[in-house]
């Protein structure tokens, strides 16, 4: 019995999703992910889109954002792979858009909706999906609220 109890809990220990407030990009990364994607922007943690919103990202990389960021095939595959293997399972992490966006999933429209609009346009953050301008601990996959740097908005922008 106290086995059995055991094991149950265990279970349901491992059936609880990483809290999405500490999403650290997975040990099993390859080089090639952090070389290539965290040379123009964070290597984002694949836990943060689903795998059709993977797949559909790297189908495009020749119009990845307004950018080419083409690899060859034997990299794309390498770092597609990762991306799905680790991809969230849960429908609230999927983008919208075409190429689908992170910050446009539910969860991260419900974690940033106290967000005014001037953060970010502020020249300091450029964008919902500069992470590290408020998120200092960004590349090591922590969002905790509590680590939060909020650039200060002058009076103007806040009105």
């Amino acid at each position: 019995m106290r086995n059995a109890l055991l094991i149950a809990c265990a279970g349901l220990a491992l059936s609880i999703p990483a809290r999405a407030d500490r999403l650290p990009v997975p040990a099993d990364a390859p080089p090639s992910f952090k070389a290539e994607c965290g040379s123009c922007h964070l290597p984002f943690p694949p836990a943060l889109l689903t795998a059709p919103d993977w797949k559909r990202v790297m189908a495009k990389l020749d119009r990845h954002y307004g950018d080419n960021a083409t690899l060859d095939e034997k990299t794309r595959r390498e770092i597609e792979d990762f991306l799905l293997r680790h991809a969230a399972t849960k429908s609230r992490m999927a983008g919208a858009g075409d190429p689908p966006r992170l910050t446009q999933t539910a969860w991260f429209r419900r974690e940033h909706r106290k967000v005014p609009d001037p953060l970010w346009r502020d020249a300091r953050v450029k964008g919902a999906a500069n992470c590290a301008a408020c998120h200092g601990r960004a590349e090591q996959g922590s969002f905790r609220g509590r680590e939060l740097a909020l650039p200060e908005l002058r009076k103007r922008e806040r009105d």
